[in-house]
């Protein structure tokens, strides 16, 4: 259900307040209003007094719950434009004008969404690439038949050590003379 709040004839740029307004429509209305509490702008002001005023419609009026209403229109309109003068030198005048706007915010409820499976068609298997290459050694010995040179590889070296026991014992007994 939507319901609207609107704002007539505010001392305020209408450019100024739709950038602030581009930034929140969407949103969730509670999460805007926190947003536009900290903004310093006065339009931010006035766009936060009207989103309020429509929440609070939504809850009065409707019944509906503050945490669930969602931004689905801002519109920000030019109202009537005033005019002054400002005076110059040797009797001459600049004319001032002052332009006011008309601030309408639409709220509407949001139900919790449901999840959803996804339907269509089932994704691509991942492509099988080719088979990893042959490790260096073996490239090493092609290259070597074709040179006819013969290669080294590198081979492991076993080393054996002398029993550990022996050199326990004759220690054992160096330390009883």
């Amino acid at each position: 259900m939507e319901v609207r709040a609107t704002a007539k004839y505010l001392r305020v740029q209408p450019r100024k307040v739709r950038i602030i307004a581009d930034e929140i429509r969407g949103m969730d209305a509670t999460m805007a209003a926190h947003k536009l509490r900290y903004h310093t702008s006065k339009s931010a002001k006035l766009l936060r007094k009207v989103l309020i005023n429509a929440m609070a419609n939504a809850v009065e009026n409707n019944q509906l719950s503050p945490e669930t209403l969602r931004i689905s229109t801002i519109e920000v309109n030019e109202g009537p434009r005033i005019k002054r003068i400002q005076a110059r030198a040797m009797g001459r005048a600049n004319r001032i004008v002052k332009k006011t706007s008309h601030i309408t915010v639409v709220v509407e409820d949001v139900e919790p969404k449901t999840a959803v499976k996804p339907h269509g068609t089932k994704a691509k298997p991942r492509p099988k690439f080719a088979a990893p290459a042959a490790p260096k050694a073996k490239k090493a010995e092609k290259v070597a038949e074709e040179i006819q040179e013969p290669v080294e590889v590198a081979t492991e070296e076993v080393v054996t050590e002398a029993p550990v026991q022996e050199e326990v014992k004759a220690s054992e007994e160096t330390q009883e003379n």
